[in-house]
């Protein structure tokens, strides 16, 4: 007998979804990869080369390391001095390129990336899956979410049942708040394959939507069946950031260390320990720890975070000098077609012009309407004064039934902030209540402002009855 008769459908269509979900990611921690078929000698193999190594990792869509991507990028390239028709190996070189973009927030990589792909499909125009694949993947690496899924939907039109065909359409859809689409396409993907790179694409959409216990249960797998340093590092960083997310600092700083033990170039793990070591007080090591991953990695998001650390210290010019790198890399990545106006966004709506925040987060939307976007939108809003127009972008971005499943500290804190603007106390004290539970550390700059918020508003007068949400 049914006992929730008046269940909402929308309601049950999650729960069963979510059901759905966690049924076909469930399944043994087989390690995932391509073959590499080497030479024996009586009877024992070959260690892989790092070619091969790289190879296997690219072809199977998990991190390698950047000595292995290197060796094999450098040993297509002579290939293809020989064999200039080879249409694989210009597809493999391309992917190796997107991967050492990635790893090393380089996006000169793209421009080579691209021209060794787009080569690959002129030398084999039909039929050519790995090369759609890796232009995919490259539209993703430069947040081009539209063009990445019309290439991923043209690889998977040619190869449906290719497991290393989901992923970037995945991370596509996601990218373009397309959250039921990204649940259909990870019900296929878990149906084709076992594996770690499953399970952490996997935690990244229970993450997204809300599901952390899920999401950590996931990764803890994906790390305990991951083949290689790399890969394995990949996911304690993913999982460091999760109980980041939220506000276990001492669970997220072992698994960011581990990463880095495991992989030195695991630069994000690097700027995790500034995040948790910042938080506890540990000014000193924080510093240090995000100057060594920008000094590898100089990511924009990272100047942004070490630019705020900075302020909140009271060193203005030192603040500065990190929002200059910012500004720098961003205009880096457009000149070789990568699309940062998200951070650039962010960073203008908090350091510099909120109206020019808006202009560029509301092309963005258009573009690319997901969770992450709505709350930076909403937030620029609010910075510019414009509360009435932010506060239903802040709400998509923290409601579950609106696309925002994600628990962020950080978005929760914007909504209360912009509802208190527009006085509507009960719901601002709520929000920005749950901010601080969610994550008491979750920004140097406005984990202080959420508590003083919080004092002004006070306790809600009894004599004055329910406050309006």
């Amino acid at each position: 007998m049914d006992d929730k008769p008046s269940e909402p459908p929308r309601r049950r269509g999650r729960r069963g979804l979510r059901r759905a979900l966690l049924a076909s990611a469930a399944g043994s921690t087989v390690i995932g990869g391509v073959l590499v078929l080497l030479p024996w000698d009586r009877g024992t193999p070959l260690a892989p080369t790092p070619e091969a190594r790289a190879l296997a990792a690219v072809g199977s869509g998990v991190p390698a390391a950047l000595p292995d991507l290197e060796a094999l990028a450098a040993e297509r390239e002579r290939r293809l001095r020989r064999h200039p028709k080879d249409a694989l190996a210009w597809a493999v070189l391309g992917s190796a390129r997107v991967e050492q973009g990635l790893r090393l927030a380089d996006p000169a990589y793209w421009p080579r990336a691209e021209k060794a792909l787009r080569t690959s499909l002129k030398v084999r125009p039909e039929g050519n899956a790995p090369a759609l694949r890796g232009l995919a993947a490259l539209a993703n690496a430069r947040r081009d979410f539209p063009r990445a899924r019309e290439w991923g939907e043209a690889a998977r039109k040619l190869e449906p049942k290719r497991w290393t065909t989901y992923p970037p359409l995945i991370e596509a859809s996601a990218g373009l708040g397309d959250d039921e689409e990204t649940g259909r396409l990870l019900e296929r993907l878990t149906a084709l394959r076992d594996g770690p790179a499953v399970m952490a694409r996997a935690a990244a959409v229970y993450r997204d939507r809300g599901w952390r216990e899920d999401a950590a249960a996931k990764l803890a797998d994906a790390v305990s069946a991951a083949g290689k340093p790399a890969e394995r590092a990949a996911y304690l960083e993913r999982a460091g950031q999760l109980a980041w997310e939220r506000g276990d600092r001492e669970d997220a700083l072992r698994h960011f260390r581990e990463a880095v033990r495991t992989d030195p170039d695991q630069r994000a793990a690097q700027a995790g320990q500034g995040r948790a070591l910042a938080s506890l007080g540990r000014t000193t090591e924080a510093l240090s720890a995000y100057r060594a991953a920008l000094a590898k990695q100089p990511r924009p998001e990272y100047a942004l975070e070490l630019g705020e650390l900075y302020e909140s210290l009271g060193l203005k010019q030192a603040a500065g000098v990190q929002y200059g790198v910012l500004r720098e890399r961003v205009r880096l990545a457009a000149g070789h077609g990568a699309d940062e106006e998200l951070v650039l966004g962010r960073f203008e709506a908090d350091h510099g012009d909120a109206a020019e925040a808006v202009r560029r987060l509301r092309r963005e939307w258009e573009r690319q309407p997901s969770t992450e976007v709505a709350d930076a939108l909403g937030w620029a809003l609010h910075r510019a004064g414009r509360d009435e127009e932010a506060l239903p972008f802040a709400v998509r971005a923290t409601e579950g039934t609106e696309g925002g499943g994600v628990r962020s500290a950080l978005y929760v804190f914007h909504r209360g902030m912009t509802e208190r603007s527009l006085e509507r106390y009960g719901a601002a004290r709520r929000h920005l209540t749950e901010a601080l539970r969610i994550n008491p550390w979750f920004s140097p700059l406005h984990a202080p402002r959420a508590k003083r918020a919080l004092g002004e508003l006070g306790e809600p007068s009894v004599q004055a009855g329910p406050e309006p949400t």
